[in-house]
């Protein structure tokens, strides 16, 4: 069972007590698209589980869109509380901390199945003013730690932004195939250390690169 989340405001039942139903929607749209994936729901759907009518989530949402617009920004500031905590301000020492993040990455997408589908298949959400915002937050977290990594600070470094997004990319990437079953400790295809080793690939050519130049 999933504990009680402050950003949606219920816990993993979905009834709600008067005054909260947007929060009862939202969390009702996390749980189903955990199921059945983003695309497998309706409103009236969301509805139903909440014990409203079909007419009832019209109040707070115009559409599905924008309910799942909702989910997709609480999501990302989850995941980037999340990063930052792993971080840690770089405690004991940045290429340790940057090691977390990865981790941290993972256990989100493992743990919030719904809220990272409407994360990232949303094309629309890095576009929006409503979610782009805290979407551009988690990015700017992991973009301080590889300027930490690299040491960097305070130099706005084109390397380290494009180690930010290579590391995004490839944790997105082993995440997707964790998430779709591809990856599968059983079988010795442990998806922690996959990324961790190419991780450390990706910090160690960016660090010698830094050398050569």
């Amino acid at each position: 069972m999933r504990p009680k989340n402050p950003l949606f405001g219920c816990g993993p039942k979905t009834s709600y007590h008067h005054g909260s139903l947007k929060d009862a929607l939202i969390e009702a749209a996390r749980l189903l698209v955990a199921e059945r994936g983003p695309a497998g729901f309706t409103l009236a759907e969301a509805a139903k589980r909440v014990g409203v009518t079909s007419a009832a989530p019209y109040r707070h949402f115009a559409d599905r869109n924008d309910l799942m617009g909702e989910l997709a920004r609480r999501g990302f500031e989850l995941f980037g509380q999340r990063l930052a905590g792993a971080w840690d301000e770089g405690r004991p020492d940045p290429r340790q901390a940057l090691r977390r993040m990865g981790s941290a990455y993972l256990a989100f997408a493992r743990s919030e199945p719904g809220l990272y589908a409407a994360m990232f298949v949303n094309t629309r959400t890095p576009v929006s003013p409503a979610w782009g915002g805290v979407a551009a937050l988690a990015l700017d977290g992991l973009h301080r730690a590889t300027d930490a990594v690299l040491g960097k600070i305070g130099q706005n470094s084109a390397e380290a932004r494009q180690l930010a997004f290579e590391l995004w990319s490839l944790s997105h990437g082993v995440a997707m195939l964790s998430l779709a079953g591809h990856l599968d400790p059983a079988r010795g295809d442990d998806p922690a250390l996959v990324l961790d080793r190419a991780a450390e690939a990706l910090v160690e050519n960016a660090l010698r690169k830094q050398v050569h130049c």
